[in-house]
């Protein structure tokens, strides 16, 4: 169309259909986009502030292992995520059935496309049914070791010794060995002590047993035991092995390695260190090729 040459009402005719058309646009689809905005953005608050009744709330009872609670909580979250999109494409028009279709076809796709994500989701879901560990558990798994804090949807949150978070996704938790050291109530703890060659050994095993008798913290049941665990090169190795509850392991470990070393030391026992013994050889010179 020529503008230049076109008659100026019938231009001005042009322009206000046009102007219309486009208010008609923006008030019927405009309109659609903002109440699906507004939606999403509702359901990103709503799935926050029940995800966080539900921890708070399962967590006050008392009665929920807390690893069923953060789970629970983690998975409403993202549930109320997906509704609010399936409702917010709603709005703008799309066909809810037409869209479930889509979505089944686009989750296939999806779904061979990121098969370690699913897998993830999948092994938490193993982690909660099987619970080879719980939150507040102190374990080992995919290289990490450290207290357990939370059991996500996709994630197993750590805090090791030096209280660093770590995050490990679920697939690389259950795919690997868990060693769970709160897995039973009490632990067998055994403290390898050398003394030397000259020493009395008779003696090494009754200042042992007094200094193991000495802890409240050791049980008498499973009596524990002292006995000679090896003749090493430059030590005879006394074996103390005991048993006591989990909790107690690091501070009666830490305790009674500075009792026996002064037990010993007050006895007149020795702890060695590693010796070796070189013999050297003088070849006769007078003897020695010209």
């Amino acid at each position: 169309m020529d503008f230049l040459t076109t008659d100026p009402a019938t231009l001005e005719k042009q322009m206000s259909v046009a102007i219309e058309t486009l208010m008609a646009v923006i008030t019927t689809y405009g309109l659609k986009v903002l109440g699906a905005i507004a939606i999403l953005v509702l359901g990103w608050i709503a799935a926050g502030w029940v995800s966080r009744m539900l921890q708070n709330g399962l967590g006050r009872t008392g009665r929920i292992d807390p690893t069923i609670t953060t789970f629970t909580a983690s998975t409403a979250k993202y549930a109320i995520i997906v509704m609010a999109v399936i409702a917010a494409l709603s709005g703008i028009g799309v066909e809810t059935t037409s869209f479930v279709a889509v979505l089944g076809a686009l989750g296939l796709a999806i779904g061979l496309s990121l098969q370690g994500t699913l897998n993830h989701v999948a092994s938490g879901i193993l982690l909660i049914a099987f619970r080879p560990f719980r939150v507040g558990d102190f374990v080992e798994t995919g290289g990490v070791t450290g207290t357990v804090k939370a059991i996500t949807l996709f994630t197993t949150e750590l805090a090791t010794l030096e209280n660093v978070k770590v995050t490990i996704p679920n697939g690389q938790v259950w795919g690997t060995t868990i060693t769970n050291f709160a897995g039973y109530p009490t632990r067998r703890i055994d403290l390898e002590v050398g003394i030397a060659y000259e020493d009395d050994i008779d003696h090494a095993f009754k200042i042992a047993n007094e200094v193991i008798g000495q802890d409240s913290r050791i049980f008498t049941d499973p009596a524990p035991q002292v006995a000679v665990s090896a003749l090493a090169d430059s030590s005879v190795n006394i074996l103390m092995r005991f048993w006591v509850n989990n909790a107690d392991v690091l501070g009666v470990r830490w305790d009674m390695q500075k009792a026996i070393k002064q037990a010993f030391d007050k006895a007149g026992i020795s702890i060695p260190f590693p010796q070796r013994v070189v013999h050297h050889v003088h070849e006769n010179a007078a003897n020695a090729p010209s």
